[in-house]
């Protein structure tokens, strides 16, 4: 719980023009969306700053209820996890059964350097996750896991690169039944690839398999590199498979892409990955997400990346605690483990700020109170309405508390501040590090 131990590497976007990607204070990949009681939940990897290779050693949980404002719930699994796991903490997926949220995630075992599947479980969708078994799951040096359970309670697992694979999982989601079958990679079923005798069809890596209307659906990395999203549908979970086309072209700072498809609140929405942060690339990769509607016929329109991102679902609640973390754009922030239990903003400096997105005060507020630490002189937190250079409607100064994670709450009286608006959270002070802040809450205007 120690602030400032060590000084985290930040991502700093320089404006708020955008909500994509919608992480923007570390590079994540890979994202594995779940919709669980009124949220989205996101599972994604995350690439190391600077890193020059797929440099991941853990994993990173966020939500959303409005898929705009996504709260960090940091990182509950790590290689750390798993004692027997070595290096390559790459793309998984989590789903939920009988109260249990079961992690799929491929690593290479310390003892051989090959991939493995192992699976991590929780009480919970944000953590923390412990490994199931405390061996692997699956060897047979394949990777990308996605997991499905179908309309009759029949689970099933998918990975794999070069190849696909299949295998039904038990009910208790850490055994299997049978041996893991190889899907047949016909040019019918997963296209055509040309310029490669080895790899006759589109399928690369990265599936992600559901159901919809009673088709199946697999979508997938293809054709590498630079890849492309495509998919194919059948009948049933284990085929026949018929190829579908294009759902997005090759495109974005990143040479792979990895999709996740969910619907939510009536909509439903493609997940995907690109290197569009500063500093951002093939392997500081950040995840993005588009709203899209299916064709009559139950195939997927060509998706392209934004820098929009999807609409916001309703609005944000200003008058009940809001957790500092839940942030549709960020400049300059990290985000830590908090002494009082989750995470709070951090390394906050004059000028960075905090966008939340279309935030519902009604017919006015009278008052801001944060929580706060700061183990120097503090600074202020500027309140500001529809931008980072808004007017400011309120001011809340920040003492000494005594230590980065000795917590006070301050308050301020705003003014001005009705209808649905964008709040941005601006920090100012003197040099070096300012304060830390945990929570934020409004209180209606009599």
């Amino acid at each position: 719980m120690l602030a400032f131990a060590v000084l985290p590497a930040a991502v700093h976007p320089t404006a708020a023009r955008a909500d994509n990607p919608i992480v923007q204070n570390v590079y994540t990949a890979d994202p594995a969306p779940l919709v669980y009681n009124g949220r989205v939940y996101l599972y994604t990897g995350h690439d190391e700053d600077g890193s020059t290779s797929f440099t991941m050693k853990d994993w990173r949980v966020y939500s959303s209820a409005d898929m705009v404002n996504w709260t960090d719930h940091g990182s509950p699994l790590s290689l750390a996890t798993f004692s027997w796991a070595g290096a390559n903490a790459w793309a998984g997926q989590a789903i939920e059964r009988n109260g249990k949220f079961y992690w799929y995630v491929p690593v290479t075992v310390r003892a051989t350097g090959a991939f493995a599947i192992g699976v991590a479980v929780a009480d919970s969708p944000t953590g923390p996750f412990r490994d199931a078994l405390g061996r692997p799951l699956l060897e047979n040096t394949e990777f990308d896991p996605t997991v499905f359970i179908d309309d009759d309670g029949q689970a099933y697992l998918y990975w794999g690169n070069p190849n696909l694979w299949y295998v039904k999982l038990n009910a208790d989601m850490v055994s299997y039944s049978g041996s893991p079958t190889k899907i047949p990679l016909t040019t019918a079923g997963f296209g055509t690839r040309t310029g490669d005798a080895n790899r006759p069809t589109l399928y690369e890596e990265g599936p992600w398999v559901y159901k919809r209307n009673g088709l199946y659906y697999v979508v997938y990395a293809a054709k590498c590199c630079q890849e492309f999203i495509a998919y194919s549908t059948a009948p049933s979970p284990i085929g026949p498979w018929t190829y579908r086309g294009t759902v997005m072209p090759a495109q974005g700072n990143s040479f792979t892409n990895h999709a996740g498809i969910v619907d939510f609140k009536g909509g439903s929405y493609f997940f995907y990955h690109n290197g569009a942060l500063p500093g951002g690339g093939g392997f500081t990769r950040s995840v993005a997400v588009e709203k899209f509607s299916y064709n009559a016929d139950g195939s997927i329109p060509t998706i392209n990346m934004t820098s929009t991102g999807a609409p916001q679902v309703g609005t944000l609640d200003p008058y009940v605690r809001q957790e500092a973390e839940t942030i549709a754009w960020g400049s300059g922030i990290e985000t830590e483990w908090n002494s009082e239990g989750g995470m709070d903003v951090g390394w906050i400096e004059n000028g960075d700020y905090i966008k939340v997105k279309g935030v519902a005060f009604g017919a006015g507020a009278s008052s801001f109170a944060a929580r706060v630490a700061s183990a120097t002189s503090g600074g202020t937190v500027e309140v500001r309405l529809d931008s980072p250079n808004g007017s400011i409607v309120g001011r809340c100064g920040v003492p000494n508390t005594g230590g980065w994670q000795s917590w006070t709450t301050v308050n301020c009286p705003v003014s001005g501040v009705t209808g649905t608006r964008d709040l941005y959270l601006t920090f100012s002070g003197g040099s070096g590090f300012l304060f830390n802040v945990n929570w934020w809450q409004f209180t209606r205007a009599a």
